[in-house]
């Protein structure tokens, strides 16, 4: 992977305290696993960055090889790498990804 390509990724996931790469954006999601990750995480109130995957095939393929995880939507918290949507929507309906972000205890 391209150093820069590298860089800004991992500057995307330390910028905020959720991150997820996503395929679209946050107001038109381009997939079902996309729009529930943003719903999951709109719902929370909490602040999030996002980047869309389509736009660029280098970071695509970039945030793959930083995870070594093959599918998009990819959720970082707090700069750790959580996983994919189903990851995700498992921890909301545990609330287990309520008390990663401290809304819950």
């Amino acid at each position: 992977m391209d150093a820069q390509i590298k860089q800004t990724l991992e500057n995307d996931i330390k910028s905020k305290p959720v991150f997820v790469y996503i395929k679209g954006t946050p107001d038109s999601p381009q997939c079902g696993f996309s729009y529930n990750t943003i719903n999951i995480v709109k719902s929370l109130g909490v602040e999030y960055g996002s980047r869309d995957v389509l736009a660029d095939e280098r970071y695509r393929q970039g945030i793959k090889e930083l995870t070594s995880w093959p599918t998009i939507p990819q959720i970082f918290i707090n700069g750790e790498f959580i996983g994919g949507n189903d990851i995700l929507t498992a921890l909301y309906q545990s609330g287990e990804l309520q008390q990663k972000l401290g809304l819950k205890k």
